[in-house]
């Protein structure tokens, strides 16, 4: 199937290397380099799962770890993986995947009438309504597990291989950004044992998707000169692929790397599926970023809507534009930069902020890009068919809340969202490290 997003330049994959994948029994076609969310929306496939309880429609809505909506059924037979995040499936030949909690397809599926008959389920309802006989409650179990939006375990043995390792150092870094490599380059110059992890594919974190400069160099180029500093020192140890998912008591962790996932499941006979790392830390650097905040209106959930960044991902990194008529909503500067970048791509930009006055640098570039900026305004619906065709907008009162006046309609076929920024602080948390909330910026930070 030909693709209809995908830009003719830009990005970061390679475009000599097409790989060709399945979703849904449907063949597409990415490159080497994609993620299975980047080639489904280059393919313009925007529907890709169904909701846990009312089988509401559900697409891609973030460019990482923290996608909550695009869970897929990853292969078939022994290999099978449920509840993967499409953002953080590397894309390689011969894929397969299927779309999860959904019957006969996902775009018809039975368990939609569950949307229809909300109001007839609240929550916890199956508790209180499938008591009695109490005999049959084994019974309501299997229907209700069987209709909870949750992937299907394999039911063959695992052929592949995992294994585990024990390791030490002075300094682990936490996170492959722009400061995690810095602190492992200062740790390591200062004569430290580093070990320096990531999550994602690449180094760089959110710098893939910038277009900025560090230094006066381009940011990857800045990325890679540094990696090849740390590369050449025999005490830095880089793991790429590897979350971190425990932080225990006197600097002991845990993190898992996907060794082979990447190369298919069997694509790498005699080599570790995954590994797990064991690491005795005597300090530990966390450099785990920010996570965009969404912003609430009806309809939010919508295959379409996205959060700001995770456009500007798939744009700078993947090559893909996930939309051409783009209504942005937003109560920061930050979704600027997508607006303006959006905007040179080709695509017609719609600015909807919250704020009454926006800086005078925002006003500038929308004059500079050709973009519209509409202040104190918020999305109060989206019109949705097969896709969303449109949004509705209101005006915000004085105070900013309430909504005054008469609802306009905006054509548009992709919402991006931004609320904001929220530091990462899952690990520091584990960790025992109290929180304290910052009245000024809205989120919580180390204590």
């Amino acid at each position: 199937m030909s693709e209809t997003l995908r830009l003719n330049e830009g990005g970061r994959i390679d475009r000599t290397l097409p790989l060709n994948f399945e979703f849904n029994d449907k063949a597409y076609t990415g490159y080497q380099g994609d993620t299975l969310a980047s080639a489904l929306l280059a393919n313009n496939v925007k529907l890709i799962s169904r909701s846990f309880k009312y089988h509401r429609p559900r697409g891609i809505f973030t460019a990482g770890s923290e996608e909550p909506n695009a869970l897929v059924q990853l292969e078939t037979g022994p290999h099978t993986v449920p509840n993967c995040p499409a953002t953080t499936v590397e894309l390689y030949d011969g894929l397969v995947a299927h779309s999860q909690n959904c019957w006969p397809s996902v775009e018809h599926d039975v368990g939609a009438i569950n949307n229809a008959l909300s109001r007839l389920f609240p929550a916890g309802f199956y508790y209180k309504t499938f008591m009695w006989p109490k005999a049959l409650w084994m019974k309501y179990e299997e229907v209700i597990r069987h209709s909870a939006g949750l992937g299907k375990s394999p039911q063959e043995a695992d052929p592949n291989a995992y294994d585990h390792q024990h390791v030490y150092c002075d300094v682990l870094v936490v996170g492959g950004g722009a400061a995690g490599l810095s602190a492992a380059l200062a740790a390591a110059q200062g004569g430290a044992q580093v070990i320096l992890v990531d999550e994602q594919a690449d180094w760089g974190g959110a710098l893939a998707g910038e277009t900025q400069t560090i230094d006066q160099q381009p940011t990857m180029v800045w990325v890679e000169n540094t990696l090849n500093i740390l590369r050449e020192n025999k005490r830095v140890r880089l793991l790429v692929r590897t979350t971190v998912t425990g932080y225990y008591d006197h600097n002991f962790l845990i993190a898992n790397q996907r060794v082979s996932n990447h190369l298919g499941p069997t694509a790498a006979a005699g080599v570790p599926r995954e590994r797990l790392w064991k690491i005795r830390a005597k300090k530990v650097v966390l450099t785990t970023g920010a996570i965009e905040r969404p912003l609430v209106f009806a309809d939010n959930d919508r295959p379409g809507v996205m959060l700001a960044n995770a456009v500007r991902c798939y744009l700078n990194r993947y090559g893909v534009l996930p939309g051409r008529n783009i209504a942005i909503t937003t109560n920061n500067d930050s979704a600027y930069t997508l607006a303006a970048e959006a905007t040179a791509a080709g695509a017609t930009v719609t600015v909807l902020d919250t704020r009454i006055e926006i800086p005078e640098k925002c006003e500038q570039l929308a004059k500079q890009q050709g973009f519209v900026i509409k202040v104190n305004r918020v999305i109060a619906g989206v019109r949705y068919r097969k896709g969303i065709t449109g949004v509705q907008i209101a005006k915000l009162n004085s105070d900013g809340l309430a909504i005054v006046g008469k609802l306009e309609d905006l054509p548009a076929d992709l919402v991006a969202v931004s609320g904001g920024w929220s530091p990462t602080l899952n690990l520091y948390s584990q960790a025992g490290g109290k929180l304290a909330y910052d009245e000024t910026r809205h989120y919580f930070l180390p204590k």
